[in-house]
């Protein structure tokens, strides 16, 4: 695998982490590995050792239980976390018509791309009260204009209590942004490296993104230390991904950043 390397992105990353470093933006990311995986098989073998000195022994081995989830309710309380009924409810009700049909997702079609949901912070007169309303943020990006959009809904009336837009603010990327910016790179004559270290590995070829598992993280540029492409990154969503063949090694594609606003792939000078 390290001729793979050498012949095409540069290294197939064997460990759990990899530090980032760029002209323009330095990122840490701990990428997911194996931690744990060695004590889990160690527990199953002692479990499976007890077991067979019992059967040894004669004596009647218990069937398995696996238990339940507890159920969750439909609402929850005060600063408890949002439940996944309020979750897919406000989500559902801060997408209006209005919203809806102005806005672009990442992959071009209509809608925004949705972020995330969360339980929104009391107002300061609010903090320590019990009876304070409960509310939730859901956050959007419209691909469109490049701008975030937060609305806040109460979750008590079911009504949007507060709208908010922002320019130049990018909060982490979702899981649907890093297929796409997946899918831009396969495409791409940059995503040559990546199909031919997939295939060198699995000796078959990559053309989607479930092939793969991602991580990723926001990329922002800095006046003239990119390819001038890349310049408006911070000011467009970008993306610089690490991609992980599935029951496979890392891919280093670090020095490839996918504009997912302008949809293009460049890569960094060095």
């Amino acid at each position: 695998m390290r001729k793979i390397v050498h012949r095409h992105l540069g290294k197939v990353v064997a460990g759990t982490a990899i530090a980032v470093a760029g002209t323009a933006v330095m990122v840490g990311i701990t990428l997911p590995g194996t931690a744990g995986a060695d004590d889990t098989a160690t527990r199953a073998g002692q479990a499976g050792q007890t077991l067979r000195q019992e059967a040894d022994a004669g004596r009647a081995v218990p069937p398995g239980v696996v238990e339940e989830a507890p159920a969750e309710g439909e609402k929850g309380a005060g600063r408890d976390p949002l439940t996944d009924d309020e979750t897919e409810r406000v989500a559902k009700i801060a997408l209006n018509r209005q919203l809806l049909q102005s806005s672009e997702g990442v992959d071009g079609e209509r809608g925004p791309q949705r972020l995330g949901v969360d339980l929104a912070e009391p107002e300061a007169d609010e903090v320590g009260d019990p009876n304070a309303p409960r509310r939730a943020d859901v956050t959007f990006y419209d691909y469109r204009d490049d701008t975030l959009v937060t609305r806040t809904v109460d979750l008590s009336t079911g009504k949007v209590v507060q709208t908010g837009t922002q320019r130049g603010v990018q909060p982490p990327l979702s899981r649907d942004e890093k297929a796409e910016a997946a899918k831009l790179l396969i495409a791409d004559p940059l995503g040559a490296g990546l199909k031919a270290d997939y295939r060198d590995a699995t000796g078959k070829e990559l053309t989607s993104a479930d092939q793969l598992q991602l991580s990723g993280a926001v990329y922002r540029a800095a006046p003239g230390a990119q390819p001038a492409v890349l310049d408006r990154c911070g000011e467009h969503r970008c993306v610089r991904l690490f991609p992980k063949i599935k029951n496979g090694p890392w891919v280093d594609a670090r020095s490839i950043v996918i504009d997912l606003s302008a949809r293009k792939a460049a890569r960094l000078d060095h």
